[in-house]
C-alpha cells in the first residue's frame, strides 16, 4: 500500500471541482483533500491539505507508481485524471452534478452530492481506496455505519453523510477502504452526499452516474458558450470564468474570495488567512469581469446580494460577509491541525471583519455604476442606499484606515483608499448626469471629489522621486498605484504616471511580468492580481505588444489547468496562498478585457461613464 504521507501534493496540484454551493479539492494523486458541506465556510469533513494526518482524505488511485495527467472534460468543471502504469491505465472523472432547475423538479436528486467513477482503459490496474473522513476541521473522528445496500453512513451534527460504491467496502476503526484490480473496460462508481433533512436522497449508481456526468459536462458548457467575449487568450478567459462561477454561492448570488483556508502566503510565516467569506473590495472588478464576458444574471444576482448584505449597516459598509450577507464570525485558531506544509496557524473566521477600509466604498459605487450602464436607472430604494454610501464618503474619506491590504498594524492614510473614495464621489455625479439616479447633494459631493483629488496630487506625489506613493507624505511603492488610470483619475499615458509605473516597476517587479503588492522582508510571494494590473496599465498606455508579453508570461504562472493561486513563488513558480483565488482570475479577465477594449479603441463602462461627464462639464464652463 502507497501511503497517503509519501506524496504530498502542492498547492499548485490540485483541481477543484463544485456545484455553486460547494468545492472540492481533488490532487493530482487522486485524494479529495478539501470538501466543506453544506456551505464553503462549513467546518470541513475533509481536510488533508492542512493536515496529511489529522484532516481526513478520500483517495482513489492505482497501488503502483503512475504518470497522472489531468484536465477539465471540454468547458466544464468535470476534472478528469488519467494514470498512467506499467500494467495498464485507469481514467478518473470527479465532479459534482450540475443540473437545470427543471431538472431538479421533475427528478429527485440530491442537494449536495459528489461523484467519483474510474475506468480502466488499458491493461489491467489495481486500485486502493482509502475513504478517511475527518468532521469538524478533524477535531474528531467519523462514527462510519455499514447499512448495507444503501451504503456507508456517517451522522454528523446535523446533518448526515451517506457514501455509496460500487465495490464493497471494509470498515476499519473510523475508515473505509477496498483494493481492486480492475481490467480495461471495468468501471467503479463511488456517490458521497450530505443531507440535512429526512428522508435523503440515495441516488443509484450505475447509469445514473453516467447520465449525471454527461448532464453536468452539458451545463457548464453550455453556460461557457453563453459567454460573449471574442478577444485575446480565449481559452485562459473561460477558464477563469469557469473557476469564478465555481466560487458564486448559487442561493444568494454571493461571490467568495477562494474555498479554502490559511494556505500559506509565505512558507514558515504566519500569513494564513480564512477566505471563505465575500469581500465589497472584489465588486468592481468581478461585476467588471461578468459583465464584460455576457454574464449579466450573474453580475445583477451579485449586486443584489451587495446591496442586501449591506443593508444591516448601510451607510457604513463591512469589509466582509458570509455568502447570506451576514457579518463574518470572529476569528479563531485550530490548534490541532499541524497547517499546509507545517505552516500554522490554520485560522477560521477572519479578523479583517470589522476594519475600516474606506476603499471597499468605491468598489460598490463603481460596481453600481457598471450595471447602471448596462440596465439603466436604479429603484428607488437602490438609489437611496447608493446615495447614503456617498454621504458616508463625503464625510469620512479625509481618515486613516487599514486599506485593502488589510495589515494588522494600524490605520494609515492609503493613497488607494482616497483614490476609492474619489471614485466613489466621481462615479455618483457621473449617474446622476447620466439619469441613472436622482437627489444626490451635487454640489456638496462635487465639491469633496475636488478636495480628494487635490489631496492625492498633492500629497500622494512625491516630488523626490517623481511618483505616486502608496502613503500620503510617504516613499513607499504599492502596486495599487497602478490603478489609478483605470478608476479614471489620470491617464495612463502622463508624466507622472509614466514615472509612477517606472518606480513601481523598480521596487515591486519580481520578473516575468510578476509583481510583490508592496515591499516586505521577508518577502511574501508575487501577488497574482497585481501582475494583470501591470498588463492593464501597459494596454492603457498604449503599449499593447508589452502588454501582452506581459500576459504571456504570467499564464505561465497557472497550473496545469489553468487556475492560479492568490500569490506565486518567483523563484520557484509554485503557488502560494488560498486557492484557486477570484481575485487573481478576475484581473487575468478584466486584463483581458482592457486589451480587447484598446484594440478596439473602447474603453471599459466604469470609466467611460465618468469621462463622459466630466468631458461634458468641461465644455459648458
Amino acid at each position: 500500500m502507497l501511503s497517503y504521507g509519501s506524496r504530498v501534493p502542492g498547492i499548485q496540484d490540485y483541481g477543484v471541482i463544485g456545484d455553486c454551493r460547494g468545492v472540492a479539492l481533488v490532487s493530482k494523486y487522486g485524494s479529495i483533500d478539501w470538501l466543506c458541506w453544506p456551505r464553503f465556510d462549513s467546518p470541513s469533513i475533509f481536510a488533508a491539505i492542512l493536515d496529511p494526518t489529522q484532516g481526513g482524505f478520500w483517495s482513489i488511485a492505482p497501488l503502483e507508481s503512475c504518470v497522472t495527467q489531468r484536465s477539465y472534460v471540454g468547458n466544464s468543471n468535470v476534472l478528469q485524471t488519467d494514470f498512467y502504469g506499467a500494467s495498464g491505465r485507469a481514467t478518473l472523472v470527479d465532479l459534482m452534478p450540475v443540473a437545470s432547475e427543471e431538472y431538479k423538479r421533475q427528478n429527485m436528486v440530491p442537494t449536495h452530492e459528489l461523484v467519483r467513477q474510474l475506468v480502466c482503459t488499458e491493461g489491467k490496474t489495481a486500485i486502493r481506496i482509502d475513504f478517511q473522513p475527518r468532521p469538524a476541521y478533524g477535531a474528531q473522528p467519523a462514527h462510519i455505519q455499514d447499512m448495507g445496500p444503501l451504503g456507508l453512513r456517517m451522522d454528523v451534527g446535523r446533518g448526515t453523510y451517506w457514501l455509496r460504491s460500487s465495490v464493497p467496502m471494509a470498515i476499519e476503526e473510523h475508515c473505509a477502504h477496498a483494493q481492486v484490480t480492475v481490467q480495461r473496460g471495468e468501471m467503479l462508481q463511488f456517490s458521497f452526499s450530505y443531507a440535512e433533512e429526512s428522508p435523503a436522497v440515495l441516488p443509484a449508481l450505475g447509469k445514473r452516474i453516467e447520465d449525471a456526468i454527461r448532464r453536468s459536462v452539458a451545463w457548464w458548457e453550455e453556460w461557457a458558450a453563453r459567454s460573449t467575449y471574442d478577444g485575446p487568450y480565449l481559452d485562459a478567459v473561460i477558464r477563469s470564468a469557469l473557476a469564478l462561477k465555481l466560487l458564486v454561492y448559487a442561493p444568494s448570488g454571493a461571490v467568495i474570495a477562494a474555498p479554502t483556508t490559511s494556505l500559506p502566503e509565505r512558507i514558515g510565516g504566519q500569513l494564513n488567512w480564512d477566505y471563505r467569506y465575500c469581500w465589497l473590495r472584489d465588486a468592481s472588478l468581478t461585476v467588471r469581469a461578468l459583465l464584460g464576458l455576457g454574464y449579466k444574471e450573474e453580475a445583477e444576482a451579485f449586486l443584489t446580494w451587495l446591496l442586501h448584505a449591506t443593508r444591516l449597516t448601510q451607510p457604513e459598509l463591512r469589509v466582509l460577509y458570509t455568502v447570506f450577507g451576514q457579518l463574518a464570525p470572529r476569528e479563531n485558531e485550530l490548534e490541532h491541525l499541524s497547517g499546509y506544509s507545517n505552516c500554522d496557524p490554520v485560522r477560521v473566521g477572519n479578523g479583517a471583519r470589522k476594519q475600516l477600509q474606506l476603499d471597499v466604498y468605491g468598489e460598490v459605487i463603481d460596481a453600481s455604476a457598471q450595471y447602471g450602464q448596462y440596465n439603466g436607472p436604479f429603484d428607488r430604494s437602490t438609489q437611496k442606499a447608493l446615495a447614503g454610501f456617498g454621504k458616508y464618503v463625503a464625510k469620512n474619506w479625509d481618515q486613516p484606515d487599514e486599506g485593502i491590504w488589510e495589515p494588522r498594524s494600524g490605520r494609515r492614510n492609503h493613497t488607494h483608499s482616497r483614490l476609492l473614495c474619489w471614485t466613489a464621489l466621481d462615479r455618483l455625479l457621473a449617474m446622476e448626469e447620466k439619469g441613472l439616479i436622482a437627489g444626490i447633494p451635487r454640489q456638496w459631493f462635487a465639491r469633496e471629489r475636488g478636495r480628494i483629488r487635490q489631496q492625492i496630487e498633492n500629497r500622494a506625489w512625491n516630488d523626490r522621486l517623481k511618483s505616486y506613493t502608496g502613503m500620503l507624505d510617504g516613499d513607499g511603492m504599492d502596486a495599487t498605484l497602478l490603478r489609478i488610470p483605470w478608476y479614471g483619475f489620470e491617464e495612463a499615458s502622463s508624466e507622472r504616471m509614466r514615472t509612477t509605473y517606472k518606480k513601481v516597476c523598480e521596487h515591486l517587479s519580481a520578473g516575468d511580468g510578476l509583481l510583490f503588492r508592496y515591499k516586505t522582508e521577508p518577502r511574501e510571494g508575487a501577488f497574482g492580481i497585481c501582475g494583470f494590473w501591470g498588463v492593464e496599465f501597459l494596454a492603457l498606455s498604449g503599449m499593447l505588444q508589452e502588454a501582452h508579453r506581459h500576459f504571456d508570461s504570467l499564464l505561465k504562472f497557472g497550473n496545469d489547468l489553468g487556475l492560479f493561486a492568490e500569490e506565486i513563488d518567483p523563484a520557484s513558480g509554485e503557488a502560494l496562498g488560498n486557492f484557486p483565488q477570484a481575485f487573481t482570475h478576475i484581473g487575468l479577465i478584466s486584463a483581458a478585457l482592457t486589451l480587447s477594449e484598446q484594440e478596439r479603441g473602447t474603453g471599459h463602462p466604469a470609466v467611460q461613464i465618468g469621462e463622459d461627464v466630466r468631458a461634458s462639464a468641461g465644455a459648458k464652463s
